[in-house]
């Protein structure tokens, strides 16, 4: 059976990333990501948050990006696999365990002006138009059609599409137990395949 190991966060950084250099040239970077949960207590109806800190791991050429254009308390979308490292550790001979993010893809969050100067999505290429894969071909935009001083979906939003691309409202999942097939049915009872 095949498998996933898929991670997408959005969070603040820690600290500031931490450059070094393989022997091979290639740089590594090191920084850890808080995200946070909050509910309501149902007992006191007080607001409660915790945290939750991720290590993320960026390899060239992205790591020469965040060590140049992200600090301590930027806001970043990643997404990445899963890894956990083992070691011994040198005083107690214990192994050691750590979960990292390996990331291969990066986007600055944070608005013109703040800690990281704008918000231009990253891959491992380097700087990208989009979070498509290379296999889904997408429609550009002529640079001279869009206004230099408003972002591609206008000057309200930031260059963020409002409109969700999923199915509308009025289709519904509909799953049969013994046939494994996944149909839309529309509120008039008309299923379609899907």
């Amino acid at each position: 059976m095949a498998s996933i190991n898929k991670a997408i966060l959005i969070g603040h950084l820690g600290k500031d990333p931490e450059v070094r250099y393989m022997p091979n040239g290639k740089a590594v970077a090191n920084v850890t990501m808080a995200t946070s949960d909050s509910w309501k207590d149902r007992t006191t109806g007080e607001k409660q948050e915790r945290t939750e800190w991720h290590n993320l791991v960026f390899y060239s050429p992205l790591a020469e990006i965040v060590g140049q254009y992200v600090r301590k308390g930027s806001l970043i979308f990643v997404e990445g696999r899963l890894q956990t490292r083992k070691w011994q550790d040198k005083n107690t001979g214990q192994d050691r365990y750590m979960t990292e993010i390996i990331v291969n893809e990066m986007k600055m969050l944070d608005r013109k002006g703040d800690r990281s100067g704008g918000s231009a999505p990253f891959g491992p290429e380097g700087p990208d138009e989009s979070y498509a894969p290379a296999s889904r071909p997408q429609a550009q935009t002529p640079a001279a059609a869009r206004s230099p001083s408003s972002p591609p979906g206008g000057p309200d939003n930031d260059g963020f599409d409002d409109d969700i691309p999923f199915i509308r409202a009025d289709y519904a999942h509909s799953f049969s137990d013994n046939t494994a097939t996944k149909t839309l049915t529309r509120e008039s009872g008309n299923e379609i395949p899907w």
